[in-house]
């Protein structure tokens, strides 16, 4: 931001308010020898007029000013920048994307925090808009969370916590008070509710050496949000552990819980992990809403042959069908897809999960306690005395699982399970390093699908643009027939996503179908990759090779593509 004015700002204002040379020279040590910020030095002379000074920062650098209503109406999300700098320095984004940045400031004059900004998005311009410091103040509060700073607030922090943490993390009583307070109380569910308007899928409470930071996942991604005082760190999570029925004197040893609340017309199921850390113990809330959920194949995201494919697998009576792919990648919400297209009177269908994640009529679902001994391995042998015809086993993570799993399968039961392996083929040696034999997958196995979650164009905002040579290159590998004229889309970020340019996720997919000559090569102990290249013959693809296809189809771009999958 430059300006043609040769005189200096503290000349400039004094002219304006009609100040002294005693007041202007005052002015100009704070602003000049102290580096004060601009309108703390005014105050300090005592200029309150903001709307006038605005005005004239906006004729000497040459930029508006907005109006609150103009102002975006939903949080633009920055990685890596907390609310708490933008709350301190009165700085609000209102939108961002590859190509621009556009911010809403209250003191040109303060360049430090400025020149934090263009350092950490480097080559992206940044456009700058002028707005007043309280209206700023009040838009974060409203997008990102508002501070504890009311009298009861205050109370809490200053009193009810103290200066010690550890002196009241060894006292149970003051500790189990304290995080029934009303300002903790409000604060925990204002950070919930948040996160929920957000479309947020986790909330992670972090410990660390100097903040207790608080992030959300969104489609994938964190984000950070406005992070509590440090000393709100043992009431804070004692308010979680309590809601979640854990046992808050237990701080050494990882817990789990639940928590069902109601917000507004919203149903939310959160699940809750504790974990000890050298700074104190973190907490993760897993927001489980059941309106965010799609329980219908034919909207996540398979291709048309992959849900041809699916749709005659699971009618099969028995056998046994396998989803691979890492954590958080839907595997859950594609077998629970299944699930209920074959959810009919005529069937009867038990699950064995860790844990339940929802709620389905006329489903029969157990979850495993191992505190009691009731593991999968467990709970499946007495399972199968239930007569069902489906079998959903929420993992197989040892050898006992799947060879129970795998004998259902041979016994007349159509069974499901995920296994965390990076692709389709890898299943096989998978269950092979579990202690399988070769001959028992291949009689066993129908099929293994893999999948991953990639992050949907925003329908609002996205833009065309054409390929560059790089994009072409890059889809080549995968795809024929392309054309040097290719146009392709890329996120903007409007207030519908939230200014981040993606709003909501799709699966891609690889789908591993065992033939009978795959079947012969597995017997024959040949290893993964040798499997693949045999199954291509039957029309299996990498995952890489449908994320291609999503791009082409202006669903993602090439770099969400890439970020899942790192095949490029």
């Amino acid at each position: 931001m430059e300006t043609a004015y040769t005189e200096n700002i503290a000349q400039i204002l004094g002219k304006k308010f009609a100040l002294s040379d005693e007041t202007i020279n005052t002015l100009s040590e704070y602003l000049f020898h102290f580096n004060m910020p601009l309108m703390e030095a005014l105050e300090k002379i005592g200029i309150r007029d903001e709307e006038t000074v605005l005005a004239v920062l906006a004729d000497i650098y040459g930029l508006k000013v907005l109006k609150s209503s103009e102002y975006p109406e939903g949080p633009v999300l920055f990685d890596g920048i907390s609310v708490d700098f933008l709350r301190h320095h009165a700085i609000i984004p209102i939108s961002y994307d590859d190509a621009s940045i556009a911010i809403i400031i209250n003191d040109p004059w303060d360049l430090a925090p400025l020149e934090v900004l263009e350092r950490y998005f480097a080559d992206i311009p940044v456009s700058y808009y002028l707005g007043h410091r309280d209206e700023i103040r009040t838009a974060i509060d409203r997008l990102y969370g508002s501070e504890m700073t009311g009298p009861e607030e205050r109370r809490i922090l200053e009193g009810a916590v103290g200066d010690s943490i550890e002196l009241y993390e060894d006292d149970l009583e003051r500790l189990r008070g304290m995080a029934q307070e009303a300002p903790v109380v409000r604060l925990v569910n204002v950070l919930i509710t948040r996160a929920l308007d957000m479309r947020a899928s986790d909330i992670h409470f972090e410990p660390t050496e100097k903040a207790f930071k608080v992030r959300c996942r969104i489609d994938g991604v964190l984000y950070e949000l406005d992070s509590p005082p440090r000393n709100m760190q043992p009431a804070i999570i004692s308010r979680l552990k309590l809601m979640a029925n854990m046992d808050i004197a237990e701080r050494r040893l990882p817990q789990d819980g639940r928590i069902k609340l109601r917000f507004g017309h919203r149903d939310v199921d959160i699940r809750v992990s504790t974990a000890p850390t050298i700074y104190g113990e973190s907490v993760v809330l897993r927001l489980l809403s059941q309106e965010a959920v799609e329980y219908d194949l034919e909207r996540l995201g398979m291709a048309k042959e992959h849900l041809e494919a699916v749709s005659e697998l699971i009618e099969r009576p028995f056998g046994m069908i396998l989803v691979t792919g890492p954590t958080g990648s839907g595997k859950t919400t594609t077998l629970y897809a299944v699930l209920r297209r074959l959810n009919k009177s005529t069937k009867k269908i038990i699950t064995v999960e860790d844990p339940v994640e929802y709620q389905i009529d006329g489903i029969n679902q157990i979850q495993v306690k191992p505190q009691i001994n009731l593991t999968f391995a467990n709970a499946l042998r007495s399972l199968v005395r239930q007569d069902p015809d489906v079998l959903l086993i929420g993992e197989i993570r040892d050898h006992e699982t799947a060879d129970i799993a795998i004998e259902s399968a041979l016994t007349g039961h159509l069974v499901f399970s995920t296994l965390h392996t990076n692709d389709a083929p890898g299943a096989i040696t998978r269950l092979r390093d579990l202690g399988i034999e070769s001959f028992l997958i291949a009689d066993s196995l129908l099929a293994v699908m893999a999948q991953r979650l990639v992050r949907v164009l925003c329908p609002s905002c996205k833009q065309p643009y054409r390929a560059s040579k790089e994009d072409i290159q890059a889809l080549r590998k995968w795809t024929d027939n392309l054309p040097e004229d290719l146009t392709l889309w890329r996120h903007v970020g409007c207030r519908e996503c939230g200014f981040t340019g993606f709003r909501g996720r799709e699966g891609i997919f690889e789908l591993f179908p065992i033939k009978d000559e795959i079947r012969s090569a597995i017997v024959a102990g040949q290893e993964a990759t040798q499997l693949a290249k045999l199954a291509r013959k039957y029309g299996y693809h990498p995952l890489i090779f449908h994320g291609c296809q999503k791009v082409l189809e202006g669903i993602t771009t090439i770099s969400e593509v890439l970020r899942v999958t790192s095949l490029f």
